[in-house]
């Protein structure tokens, strides 16, 4: 076969070989949240913006894709990104923009990049790259030390910003990936301790008042609300008040009256479910299973460890930045200014979500050599 047509032919192997189902599923919940944000006029800016977001992250998804990441067993590669990605944190410290109290992100004049995005991906690939070389003697407790140190630089750094929010998903990533790799019980114990030594430790020294003032207000979310429990008290009522069918598109008051602030990012969901009601959270929630479930299909497909605990690693994620933002969107955790996953504004955590889904599809195409010739028989059969 000349070499031209073979390279037309493995490019199109590539593009067929997307998973479909799972693109569809996050297409789907972006669109959800544009038509949240489409309801108010007044913020038409979003809209239009995110417009733009979303056709470059289906550009990147797509560019991500073709890659062959072999090289991302490579130590120096690893090492590399982790390092990037530790010097822009660190850098946003001396240059980045204050936005609201927190110095978390860059500003390029025309849109702002905040590194904590692509931190979460790359602290999967670090962790991914350190476990598939030791699950064997995983269950030392010197790997859990150690892999925790690489989290817990990136979760400091994000922290100091302050930027509690991608702090706990940072940390969950971590957490999610050791028990993926198979920590025992008995090191679980030790590390809910210690967590607790610490957690006294950064409630004394680490947090600021108003950090404190937001858990103290999850203990006790009626006691302040209209200072430090509001956006909790509102957040609840505008998810509570769509009741089974909502009010409708636009229709949300809550966020059209501006009760609701940041309707856009940090409680999406709660203007999402006051318009759409608890049929339309079904409906987002299901889309949500979908995407887990098809990304734990690739993890469970992964040509070795390393491409498995890539595919859990993205999967944790997505379901941990999910979890907190639902949560603290319905008043069962605190606020930590958290977007929801392909849904929320904003172009740094967009882009870097399609990326990672991008990366699972070269992954994909690598899938053990059994079932990737049957998915690649079935493909070209239907291509030719």
């Amino acid at each position: 076969m000349p070499r031209a047509l073979k390279r037309s032919r493995e490019r199109t192997l590539a593009f067929f070989r997307v998973d479909w189902y799972l693109l569809a599923a996050v297409f789907a919940i972006s669109l959800l949240g544009l038509v949240t944000m489409h309801g108010f006029a007044a913020e038409k800016a979003y809209f239009d913006k995110q417009i733009v977001w979303i056709c470059g992250a289906i550009i990147i998804f797509f560019a991500a894709s073709i890659p062959d990441y072999s090289f991302l067993r490579r130590t120096p590669i690893v090492v590399a990104l982790y390092s990037g990605v530790i010097f822009l944190l660190t850098l946003i410290f001396l240059i980045g923009s204050v936005v609201k109290g927190a110095q978390n992100r860059f500003n390029l004049g025309f849109f702002f990049v905040q590194p904590a995005d692509p931190a979460k991906l790359i602290l999967g690939i670090v962790l991914a790259k350190y476990f598939a070389r030791r699950h064997i003697e995983i269950r030392h407790i010197r790997h859990i030390i150690v892999s925790g140190a690489y989290a817990f630089l990136l979760f400091a750094l994000v922290f100091l910003q302050p930027d509690f929010g991608s702090a706990i998903t940072i940390f969950s990533v971590w957490f999610g990936m050791v028990l993926v790799a198979g920590i025992s019980w008995r090191h679980i114990a030790v590390l809910f301790i210690t967590a607790s030594v610490l957690a006294v430790g950064v409630w004394h020294y680490g947090l600021h008042q108003y950090q404190k003032d937001r858990i103290l207000t999850f203990i006790h979310p009626l006691a302040d609300i209209r200072g430090t429990g509001y956006n909790a008290y509102q957040s609840t009522v505008a998810v509570g008040s769509g009741q089974l069918t909502g009010k409708g598109i636009g229709y949300g008051t809550q966020s059209k009256l501006q009760f609701l602030p940041e309707f856009q990012t940090d409680f999406i969901f709660a203007a999402y479910a006051e318009e759409w009601g608890f049929f339309g959270v079904l409906l987002l929630f299901g889309l949500f299973a979908v995407v887990i479930l098809r990304i734990l299909s690739i993890s469970a497909r992964g040509s070795d460890n390393f491409d498995s605990l890539v595919a859990a690693g993205v999967a944790i994620y997505f379901l941990s930045q999910f979890i907190v933002h639902v949560g603290m969107n319905m008043g069962l955790l605190p606020i930590t200014g958290t977007t929801l996953p392909f849904m929320s504004y904003g172009g740094s955590h967009l882009l870097t979500e399609y990326g990672a889904l991008g990366i699972l599809m070269s992954l994909r195409r690598n899938a053990r050599p059994s079932l990737q010739a049957r998915d690649e028989t079935e493909i070209l059969g239907a291509v030719l």
